[in-house]
């Protein structure tokens, strides 16, 4: 399996990941939000990667801009959506795309990663609840899913030097994609 960043050439092909991996309902919700987090320029700049196996695109992430509402500039992103086709879910897939992109964004300014996910997956890979530690989520999480909302430091002392709330790219600026 390799890791790559995205070609718009592959845009047809990570589309398709998104719509299998989220299924009959979601997965046409997902296409047409990262189809517009690709022209948001406010979502810019983005870290797209995908997995291919075979040449064939087996799963897909995508890290857009993000910022805190606090007078200090933190370069922030958000990380949406992150997709494993079916027959490759469960294989360790996904973890290594969050992996190499978390490296690729640590090598970068960012300092910040938050993400809403599920909350057993994600703190394998060093996240942790961003309400507790400060962070709002630009739309009210839920209490009985409040862990879900997380965030990780790429950069030291960051977390417990800024609180805020997070802002996000227009396309995500919508209360149906935070519940």
């Amino acid at each position: 399996m390799q890791i790559r960043e995205s070609k718009k050439t592959d845009l047809h092909d990570l589309l398709d990941v998104e719509r299998q991996a989220f299924g009959k309902e979601e997965g046409p919700v997902i296409v047409e939000l990262v189809s517009g987090l690709f022209v948001d320029p406010t979502a810019k700049p983005l870290l797209s990667l995908i997995a291919v196996n075979n040449d064939r695109v087996i799963g897909h992430i995508l890290f857009t801009k993000a910022h805190i509402s606090l007078n200090k500039s933190v370069p922030a992103v958000l990380l949406a959506p992150l997709a494993v086709a079916p027959e490759a879910q469960g294989k360790g897939v996904g973890g290594k795309l969050v992996e190499e992109g978390l490296i690729m964004l640590s090598e970068s300014e960012i300092a910040l990663v938050f993400v809403l996910g599920h909350p057993d997956y994600y703190p394998r890979h060093g996240f942790k609840p961003a309400g507790k530690l400060g962070f709002e989520a630009p739309y009210p999480i839920p209490d009985e899913v409040a862990d879900a909302w997380m965030v990780q430091e790429l950069r030291p002392d960051i977390i417990g030097s800024v609180s805020g709330k997070v802002l996000c790219a227009n396309v995500l600026n919508h209360p149906e994609y935070w519940r």
